[in-house]
């Protein structure tokens, strides 16, 4: 009795294992696959493909804000849509990517 449950449990924990390294894998394969396909990748986030120049400046700029770097271009924030959305996009994808030093 003692051997059988012990091979449930070891079946149990390869199992589990198993189901979190396959969800692992698929997250880096969607990753690969957007880098592969020619997103737009900055601060190792791909924002999408076939960008304009001015929504890529957005959204450096605006993961720079995220950062804690305030970075914007006023005339072109209210000029261009493309640098306007890029910028919110730079800033609400990069938003995890501020380091807060603490003493």
């Amino acid at each position: 009795m003692k051997e059988k449950t012990r091979y449930i449990q070891n079946r149990s924990v390869i199992t589990i294992f198993a189901l979190l390294l396959a969800g692992c894998a698929s997250n880096q394969t969607n990753a690969t696959k957007l880098n592969y396909l020619g997103g737009y990748t900055y601060s190792g986030i791909t924002f999408g493909k076939n960008l304009s120049q001015l929504y890529k400046r957005g959204v450096r700029d605006g993961c720079q804000t995220a950062k804690g770097y305030y970075t914007k271009s006023h005339r072109l924030f209210n000029d261009e849509v493309d640098y306007y959305r890029g910028w919110f996009a730079g800033r609400r994808r990069c938003r995890d990517l501020l380091i807060v030093e603490t003493d």
